[in-house]
């Protein structure tokens, strides 16, 4: 082999690793950029306006972080087991960050453990579990707002009067949060009375037919109390069709900025007030993001709350409508 054959073979074999490393150095940033943290969330029932509401706020929020894959969000239905398993398929997937809406703090919180246990941040959002190894929790105070929708009772029933309320589910924190809030709140007023409560699992159409059935039994209802808004709107449907609606007051919580939601049924003269209970989708999204790249968050952050009265009611319906702020 000559000299100046061995001298233009290196120098071909120098430009190729010259032009591999290049191209290593050129896309490994690129690939670095491309990863992506992958997000589960376990949502307790997708059949509640607030949860469906909560599922597209999330998802519109995530977008923000292109570094963040949310999963396709599971629907408990209120289902225990059902949701049990499909955290522990999360976990079992090795997600980056678990976000968990449990439909009771129990049987969740054997599962929220298992996470903390293989170092899988968990954020809690709305309802508690029996453990503290989560990395935040994300909430409103039930028994603040609770008290409040109590407080606003008293001062609609001035001289006392019958109140009925309609729960979400006995063994979940919210509703257990909201009755001792609310009554807490009408203690001032001695004459005011609850003569009858109920669970309808924070649907509608329960809270339809427990309203007709206490119709029929009590001749006179002053104010009805629904833990959520779809409650008390069940309750003021069926009044309405007895023609008794006019006669009482109806109160909800959660102050929905959508088109059959709270606010609206507060403009429509069909709620005469509910109390606007954040979603903390927004927060998720921040929090998931700033989990991955280990930057610190609240162990606890409280969302606050805002009565919703016929004089502030298009204001907040302006300021909550989500649909204006995704199209943005």
């Amino acid at each position: 082999m000559t000299s100046a054959l061995l001298r233009s073979l290196t120098l071909g074999v120098i430009a190729s690793v010259v032009a591999v490393s290049a191209t290593t150095s050129a896309t490994a940033p690129a690939a670095a950029q491309a990863h992506q943290f992958v997000v589960g969330y376990s949502q307790s029932n997708n059949a509640e306006p607030y949860r469906a509401q909560l599922n597209i706020q999330l998802q519109e929020f995530m977008k923000k972080y292109p570094d963040l894959k949310l999963l396709p969000i599971t629907d408990a239905k209120q289902d225990n087991s059902l949701q049990v398993s499909q955290v522990q398929s999360f976990i079992a997937q090795h997600v980056d960050v678990l976000i968990v809406s449990p439909t009771e703090p129990a049987p969740l919180t054997a599962p929220v453990e298992q996470a903390c246990a293989k170092h899988i941040p968990v954020i809690i959002m709305d309802r508690t579990v029996n453990t503290n190894c989560y990395t935040s929790f994300i909430g409103g105070d039930n028994v603040k707002i609770g008290q409040l929708a109590g407080e606003a009772a008293a001062k609609m029933l001035p001289n006392g009067g019958n109140v009925v309320e309609l729960r979400g589910l006995t063994s979940n924190a919210a509703q257990q949060d909201r009755d001792k809030g609310f009554r807490a709140g009408i203690a001032s007023n001695p004459k005011i009375k609850i003569i009858a409560d109920r669970d309808c699992k924070w649907l509608k159409e329960p809270a339809t037919v427990a309203m007709q059935q206490w119709l029929a039994q009590y001749p006179k209802i002053d104010l009805v109390y629904g833990q959520n808004d779809p409650m008390a709107l069940g309750a003021y449907l069926a009044a309405s069709g007895a023609g008794r609606a006019k006669a009482m007051k109806f109160i909800g919580i959660d102050g929905l900025a959508i088109p059959d939601g709270g606010i609206r049924a507060v403009q429509l003269g069909e709620l005469a007030a509910t109390f606007i209970y954040p979603t903390g989708a927004k927060s998720a999204a921040d929090y998931a993001e700033n989990i991955v790249h280990h930057r610190p968050v609240e162990h606890h952050l409280t969302l606050d709350t805002t009565e919703v009265t016929p004089a502030n009611a298009a204001a907040l319906y302006k300021q909550y409508d989500f649909s204006k702020i995704a199209s943005h």
